[in-house]
């Protein structure tokens, strides 16, 4: 997968923070070299957060996000501020941008009070040098190791800033893998890929691009079938498959197909690995057994998409978890960004896989769960706990946890 073409969900996701006209649009357009974000002297230009994919050397493919002011007390600005907030959940490195003339302000203490709180990499951005009559050296604090003064007017320790950028972030590369550590070379592993009504016509969801991708990397063969062809293909193949991995939806009859002797897991339970909490997912899937009549249990989607008429998270998820229980449950559905926003109490919280979310966001989200004691699971981890087999779909992944 070239760089350009690097999902949003696997680029480092870069936050602009600070007030109104400290300069955050000008910081964007001057460390990309690109006119990114509008830049102009009116407050509150940066109405609503703004994303930009792009590669930026010497960090890589990177996610920048210009947020509005913190300092908007408009009604509008109030709304633009939770907004800021939210993508704070998703920042991997988080620059705060301050008017080098005004200093830091009591907004500017807190969004740093919170980038703390959530322990991410964070750089004070002093801008706005030209415009002082002497050097400006930035005040001394526990942090002034995060702080450099800049100016993107003049392009001045612009360089430094975006070297600063790439030693914060040095660190902090995923550690997490997706396939690559349940595999060696020459080693064959068996995809089974469900083409239905709800697969994106012409292409591969992306965790099954991801997988794909990862056993190339691994110098491992790959064999995708549907799930007709699988017997076909195990009696083929000349070596036992290492792995065979399934799409969630179709546990059901794939369990029965691969003998007890080949690791069976699903494109769920690795996503669920790579970016999620595999334990607590699996400590979820099943208070799904102690759910009683009239509980609540949140479906929730990282993504917005058009729902067909057999959507996995609003009719099948509800109707299998319906026959499974036997109990008269309450479902409630959210998509996008509108994941529990008003942290609402429910007894149960089932997640896609989080493809489109990068890694903090998917994190954000288990955190937020977790700390009122609601019980987190993800789709796949449910399903194969459905059908009796979670416990033999997680094996080949249990002594790499």
């Amino acid at each position: 997968m070239g760089l350009q073409n690097t999902p949003s969900c696997e680029r480092v996701h870069i936050g602009i923070f600070g007030r109104m006209n400290s300069g955050k649009s000008s910081i964007i357009n001057a460390i990309t070299g690109q006119k990114i974000s509008i830049v102009s002297e009116v407050r509150g230009t940066t109405t609503d957060p703004v994303m930009k994919s792009m590669e930026l050397l010497p960090l890589g493919p990177v996610l920048l996000m210009d947020t509005p002011g913190l300092d908007d007390v408009s009604i509008l600005g109030q709304m633009r501020v939770e907004s800021t907030m939210r993508i704070l959940d998703k920042t991997d490195l988080a620059l705060v941008v301050l008017d080098a003339q005004a200093g830091l302000s009591e907004e500017d203490e807190k969004i740093v009070g919170k980038i703390r709180e959530k322990g991410l990499p964070y750089i004070l951005v002093y801008n706005k040098t030209d415009l002082l009559m002497d050097a400006y050296t930035a005040p001394v604090r526990d942090d002034k190791e995060n702080a450099i003064a800049v100016s993107a007017s003049t392009m001045d320790h612009i360089h430094e800033l975006k070297e600063l950028m790439g030693r914060m972030l040095s660190d902090e590369g995923k550690k997490k893998k997706l396939i690559s550590d349940l595999i060696s070379p020459k080693d064959l592993t068996i995809l089974v890929v469900p083409v239905d009504s709800a697969a994106p016509k012409g292409r591969l969801i992306l965790p099954q691009q991801q997988v794909i991708r990862d056993v190339l990397d691994s110098r491992a063969q790959a064999l995708i079938v549907q799930v007709d062809e699988l017997e076909d293909a195990l009696a083929m193949v000349h070596k036992k498959p290492k792995l065979v991995i399934t799409d969630s939806q179709a546990f059901n009859e794939v369990k029965k197909i691969v003998p007890e002797d080949i690791p069976l897991t699903s494109f769920s339970i690795l996503m669920a690995r790579y970016k999620g909490n595999l334990s607590e997912a699996v400590k979820g899937a099943y208070a799904l057994d102690s759910l009683e009549d009239h509980q609540r249990i949140l479906i929730s989607e990282g993504c917005s998409h058009h729902r067909q008429c057999d959507d996995i998270g609003t009719v099948k998820l509800p109707k299998w978890i319906r026959d499974y229980t036997g109990k008269d449950l309450i479902f409630v559905h959210s998509s996008g960004t509108e994941f529990n926003r008003k942290n609402e109490k429910y007894d149960l919280v089932v997640h896609c896989g989080g493809c489109m979310l990068n890694e903090k966001g998917m994190q954000s989200r288990i955190s937020r769960t977790l700390v009122s004691d609601i019980p987190i699971t993800n789709y796949g981890i449910l399903i194969a706990h459905m059908n009796g087999i979670l416990e033999r779909s997680i094996m080949p992944l249990k002594e790499k946890l």
